[in-house]
């Protein structure tokens, strides 16, 4: 049965618009997320709890790039838009923002203690998760290049950058478990993940 689609409407022009965006660009805008968390911090904007601010808020925007990855080839086969020449650096900004996310937990959290870090996320499972999605990602940021694709061929490369699949919902996971009162975001985002995943799926 083939497969059911549709063009979001524009599609055209709004691809030929974006050939003419550099994918450096996409990176700098990368970093206004990060430079606002800054911004923030010197103007006491980050609330009474401002660590636990900064963390929360760097591992959001990571989780959101994640989400932006997941969405181009659906929005490419399912809308006709194409997102493919952006789609390294979604994913370079995500692997940042995450290990950033994990760099303020282990600095301005635990103070660099690693032992007790090292056993909090042992016995807490929330952290035992997002080290686990982390950990997935590690493959994916070291070959997010030309020379890592040449070198391991288009299949392969292909196949190992499927581990942002299972990255991606222990991610939502992670983000879900992490909250005490089950504010509906949490479950906002692991569900546009799984909607994102289950719309690659071929009939």
């Amino acid at each position: 049965m083939a497969a059911l689609s549709f063009s979001l409407p524009y599609a055209p022009v709004l691809n030929g618009a974006l050939r003419r965006v550099p994918p450096w660009a996409v990176y700098l805008a990368g970093t206004l997320p990060l430079a606002w968390i800054v911004w923030l911090l010197f103007h006491n904007g980050l609330g009474v709890d401002p660590v636990k601010e900064i963390e929360h808020r760097l591992g959001k925007i990571g989780l959101q790039f994640i989400v932006a990855g997941l969405a181009v080839t659906p929005l490419r086969r399912w809308g006709g838009l194409n997102l493919l020449r952006f789609r390294r650096a979604l994913g370079v900004l995500a692997f940042c923002y995450v290990g950033l996310h994990l760099a303020a937990w282990l600095v301005l959290d635990m103070a660099l203690l690693w032992q007790q870090a090292l056993g909090d996320i042992v016995k807490r499972p929330y952290l035992t998760l997002g080290m686990a999605g982390l950990v997935l990602l590690l493959p994916l940021a070291a070959t997010s290049n030309d020379w890592a694709l040449r070198r391991l061929g288009g299949a392969r490369w292909r196949q190992l950058h499927r581990l942002v699949y299972p990255a991606a919902v222990l991610g939502g996971v992670h983000y879900l478990w992490l909250v005490k009162a089950w504010p509906p975001e949490p479950f906002v985002y692991l569900g546009a993940i799984l909607v994102l995943l289950a719309l690659r799926l071929r009939r």
